[in-house]
């Protein structure tokens, strides 16, 4: 039973969140030959004020 976690960025809608679990799960029975039903796909939205790169938050990058 593969688990696969996904981090991104608040902001996304339902659709784009089907989409993406739909085409994930369906790489997944692709390449590893598991079953549909058991794939489980956490989704875990950030919000651009918690994450960090270089020492600066993503919130004060320019152009994000």
């Amino acid at each position: 039973m593969p688990k696969v976690t996904i981090q991104i960025f608040e902001g996304r809608t339902l659709e784009q969140k089907r989409a993406m679990v739909a085409k994930v799960t369906d790489a997944i029975v692709e390449t590893i030959g598991a079953r549909r039903e058991g794939v489980d796909i956490t989704i875990l939205e950030i919000n651009k004020a918690q994450y960090a790169v270089g020492g600066e938050l993503y919130c004060d990058k320019a152009g994000h």
